[in-house]
Formats: structure tokens, sequence, C-alpha cells
């Protein structure tokens, strides 16, 4: 532990989010790291390479720069597929195809993007989850994309405060924990819509369907913000958070299947 076995000068500047996929098991292919910066750039490393990363994705010379709060793995399910979703400081939401490197989808947000997950990163697209200022949190239904409307969502209010981060049950993708710049946290259950697509007519594209979102239980921890939260893959509703009283607690989720 004298020193990192891995170690890279990333970014120009800060570095604000980080995200793995790859090894142990988690998602198919090469481990690998993406990071985001206040350079605006995100990137994309392999750690058995020690110097330059195998993606750099920059916004275009001469573009004004916009600061990555948040970049997530994700439709990692076989060695060749893999994507990266990033979320900027102005609420540019940005789907990115590492397999193709290209833009696959982008779409713009009200507010602040502060977080962005996936509910599983070793399956295909599934939900993406959103999380930002002004006490918004968004969620899309990745797998129908139509060319007109992008994917199907759903967006709503929460917490009174901004909302720091948020994270998906391991044992149920579909239970989310939400962290809020009140000290609280609030627990959601995702249901699913009868049918996640319409049908298509003539020469349409199908579009997303996007289900609700119903709120199973509530805490306030901290009178200051949650910044981080991560939750325990052996015990179900186990989790750990930090916060700004540099404070970290343990916390327990009753209610975790009740809708």
């Amino acid at each position: 532990m004298s020193a990192p076995v891995w170690t890279v000068k990333g970014h120009e500047n800060i570095v604000n989010c980080i995200d793995g996929c790859g090894g142990l098991g988690i998602g198919g292919g090469a481990p690998e790291i993406v990071t985001g910066g206040r350079d605006g750039c995100v990137k994309v490393w392999d750690v058995r390479q020690k110097e330059a990363p195998v993606a750099n994705i920059a916004p275009e010379e001469g573009s004004e720069v916009r600061d990555c709060w948040s970049v997530a793995f994700g439709g990692s399910y076989t060695d060749d597929e893999r994507c990266v979703a990033a979320g900027y400081d102005n609420g540019d939401l940005k789907l990115f195809d590492l397999r193709t490197m290209s833009l696959r989808w982008e779409t713009h947000l009200p507010n602040g993007i502060c977080n962005v997950e996936f509910d599983r990163k070793d399956i295909m697209m599934n939900k993406l989850m959103v999380t930002g200022l002004e006490s918004k949190y968004s969620v899309f239904d990745m797998r129908t994309f139509n060319s007109k409307s992008g994917y199907a969502s759903l967006s709503q209010s929460a917490h009174k405060s901004t909302i720091w981060c948020g994270s998906h049950l391991p044992q149920n993708r579909d239970v989310f924990m939400t962290t809020a710049g009140n000290g609280s946290m609030h627990l959601w259950k995702y249901k699913y819509p009868g049918k996640r697509a319409t049908e298509p007519k003539d020469d349409s594209e199908p579009e997303g369907i996007i289900g609700s979102v119903q709120e199973l239980n509530r805490v306030a921890i901290s009178t200051q913000p949650i910044s981080s939260i991560d939750w325990s893959r052996d015990k179900e509703g186990l989790c750990v958070t930090t916060s700004f009283d540099q404070q970290v607690r343990v916390v327990i989720c009753t209610r975790l299947n009740t809708l």
C-alpha cells in the first residue's frame, strides 16, 4: 500500500466524477475507468495501460466548455458492447457508444445534472436515473429509442433541495434511493407499464412508454447535503452514506418492496 498500482494525469482541471466497469464480473470487456472533468472531457482508461486514455471525448475546438459532473457505464452485456452516459452542469445529457465511438443520443434537462446511473451496468440498457439541481430527478426507459422523441422519460420533484445522487438497490434494480442537500434520503420503486412500447403503424417507429414511480420511505439523517451512497451487495437494504458534516453513516432501509 506504499504506492498506487496505477496512476495517471487524467485531466487539465478538477476530476469531478469516476466510474468503473469490466473485471470482477461486472460487465463484459476490458477493465476500464471513465472520468469526467471541469475541462469538459470524458475519458475512458484501460488500467492495463499507463499513459493515454483509450477514448477521449472532448468539446469541439472553439466551443463553450461545460463542466462534466457525472459519468456512468452501461450496456456492457458483451465483450463488445459498452456505452457511457455523461451529465453536465448546464443540463446536457449525452450517451456515447464506445463500440462505434459515436454520440448515440443527447438531450437537455432544465437544470444541472449531479448524478447519472444505469440500473445495471452488465445488461442491455434498461433504465437510466438522472438527478440534479432544483429538486428534480428523471428516469429514462432506455429499451426503446425513437429518432424523433428519443427515450421515454418521467421527471419528478423531491427533497425540496438539490438531489446530489441516486443509487439502485443491487438486489432489485427497480428500487432506488435519492439523497439531497437538506440531509434527507428518499426510497422509490419504479413500476413498469403494461406495455413498454407502442405498436408501430405504417412506417412509424415505436415509442417507449414510461412507467410510474412511487415513494416507499423517507428519512432525514443530517442537516447537511448527503454527497454519496453505496449499497451492500451482501445484506439487502444496508447502505452507507457520506455527508458535508464529515460524518459516515450506516443506514438500514425497510419497506423495500412495498407498493
